[in-house]
């Protein structure tokens, strides 16, 4: 089997909380570096950041790694690792792995563990066998279950995902239930980063928006309700929250620091 595999991390310069997120240092280094660094280390053949600023571009290429500059107008990361894709002619089989780019403590091997659950899942006879692969971890706080910024998912006998939401699913019932009886490893915490075959991806942002995406305000949902199959797994690796906010971005440095 050819585990052979691309990893793009999508950058753009505005963030309503953050402007400027991926610049922000992190031991002296921009964070979209440190993010570049750990995806070198996962054993990708190439890794690219597209960005749609001449700020990050320079960043990244004067640390000596390869970016591409992307429309202003994408609607989504996605949308920006579909135009590097173009850019780059990789071909309809090759497998790509999004990595974000605020999550600059990524682990190589759970970028390299989406890779290969792709890889080794059947690709069927079109775009909609299996051609998307993401990862979560069981939740162990009782606060993330019912955090809307923590998506939830419920996967099906084979793994793949049935269904994201930013509500507690399933719904484990009343909170005086829940302190009594909720086993918290039957939940799943979402873990943002998906690794596509390059055919599977262009369908994907081909889509229009579709009606479940626009009520949770999740993306992959447009994969679901179009038809489109994501195998799912539990991370190898812990996963930290990526940087959203400047308390993000504190906790973040001084984990760098401590070490």
């Amino acid at each position: 089997m050819n585990n052979d595999f691309n990893v793009v991390i999508p950058a753009r310069y505005a963030s309503t909380r953050l402007p400027g997120k991926p610049l922000l240092e992190i031991g002296g280094i921009p964070m979209i570096v440190r993010v570049v660094e750990q995806a070198c280390l996962s054993g990708a053949i190439h890794v690219v950041v597209g960005t749609d600023d001449a700020r990050i571009y320079d960043a990244v290429k004067f640390a000596g790694y390869e970016t591409v500059m992307t429309s202003t107008t994408h609607r989504s990361g996605s949308d920006r690792v579909m135009e590097v894709v173009d850019k780059l002619g990789w071909s309809d089989e090759n497998i790509v792995v999004n990595v974000q780019g605020d999550e600059p403590l990524i682990k190589p091997q759970v970028i390299s563990q989406v890779a290969s659950l792709l890889a080794a899942s059947p690709k069927g006879d079109d775009f909609i066998k299996a051609g998307v692969a993401t990862l979560y971890a069981p939740i162990e706080d009782k606060q993330v279950l019912f955090d809307p910024n923590a998506v939830k998912l419920v996967v099906d006998i084979e793994g793949k995902a049935l269904y994201f939401s930013r509500a507690p699913i399933p719904w484990p019932g009343q909170d005086s239930d829940i302190k009594k009886s909720l086993s918290l490893a039957k939940y799943k915490r979402h873990i943002g980063i998906y690794a596509y075959r390059v055919s599977a991806l262009q369908r994907f942002v081909t889509l229009p928006l579709s009606y479940l995406e626009n009520q949770e305000r999740l993306e992959q949902l447009r994969l679901l309700e179009n038809g489109m199959h994501i195998v799912t797994q539990e991370a190898c690796e812990q996963v930290h929250a990526g940087i959203d906010t400047p308390a993000d971005y504190d906790r973040i440095c001084a984990l760098f620091a401590s070490r």
